[in-house]
């Protein structure tokens, strides 16, 4: 089952629930699995900025089938490399906290991405939000089965 635009709505939602324990204005982007832009919302007072990099970190999520702290030893043991990897897509792809693989019953649906807060508060606004939604969290390190 595709990942649906009432989903997103809701992610968005809960995230943005979420981030007000950090009094930080936020940015929430949903994408499919794709890597196709579902719903973005910034709200009131978030930088300017936001809205790219949280599309950045849903898309990075999406495409490349892991959160994208998960990226961030590839990214440092080949730069050269994951360099030109990340600009190969619509987006760039990022290794940074703050951008979850969309999962449920095993299936890769899309991504979210947060942008507003430290990394590690965009991570957490994350995992929470799709923990509210039921979504899961638990993904295998790379080159092993899913």
């Amino acid at each position: 089952m595709p990942l649906e635009l009432a989903d997103a709505r809701r992610l968005i939602v809960l995230a943005q629930e979420h981030a007000l324990q950090y009094g930080k204005a936020i940015t929430v982007a949903v994408v499919d699995a794709g890597g196709f832009l579902l719903a973005l919302d910034r709200q009131d007072g978030a930088r300017p900025l936001t809205p790219s990099i949280a599309t950045s970190k849903a898309y990075s999520a999406a495409v490349m089938q892991r959160p994208t702290n998960m990226l961030k030893a590839w990214s440092e043991s080949d730069p050269v490399f994951f360099s030109q990897v990340a600009r190969m897509g619509q987006h760039p792809i990022v290794a940074t906290e703050g951008g979850v693989t969309i999962k449920r019953d095993g299936e890769l649906l899309g991504g979210i991405g947060v942008s507003g807060g430290r990394p590690e508060e965009d991570q957490e606004i994350c995992e929470a939000a799709l923990t509210a939604a039921g979504f899961e969290l638990t993904f295998e390190a790379w080159g092993t089965r899913r």
